[in-house]
């Protein structure tokens, strides 16, 4: 079974030793994602909602780069830094997959830094040929 990798260009990527997303057969893989753009800086500032359409763009983009599309993500998984902030968070999932309906778990956690209030992570599976 042949192995894709994919890298968004940030620098933490590197650091930690990590693939932003990872193919494996029809199976896609991605990471936790912030909204963090390709310089490594914050995008979205103190809107959760903002941060979250970023960080689920930016997995959409990963998605594609490995064959799949956003209508193959089969599950997702949101972080927040603040539980108070699930409503806009929620709303802006919802935006992208309300036709789509992955299973999905949002949690409170700690983050990688103050500034970032939403983490986002997807798993997708390819089932036609694209």
């Amino acid at each position: 079974m042949n192995r894709q990798n994919y890298s968004s260009g940030t620098s933490w990527e590197e650091l930690a030793g990590y693939s932003r997303a990872v193919r494996i057969g029809d199976r896609i893989l991605v990471s936790g994602t912030t909204a963090t753009d390709e310089k490594g800086q914050l995008v979205g500032g103190d809107d959760p909602a903002a941060q979250t359409r970023y960080a689920i763009q930016k997995i959409e983009r990963a998605i594609r780069a490995l064959g799949g599309e956003l209508s193959d993500v089969v599950r997702t998984r949101v972080y927040v830094s603040n539980a108070d902030n699930w409503e806009p968070v929620a709303r802006t999932h919802g935006e992208f997959f309300r036709e789509i309906r992955p299973a999905n778990t949002l949690v409170e956690a700690r983050l990688v830094g103050p500034h970032y209030l939403v983490e986002v992570e997807a798993e997708a599976v390819v089932l036609t040929a694209k």
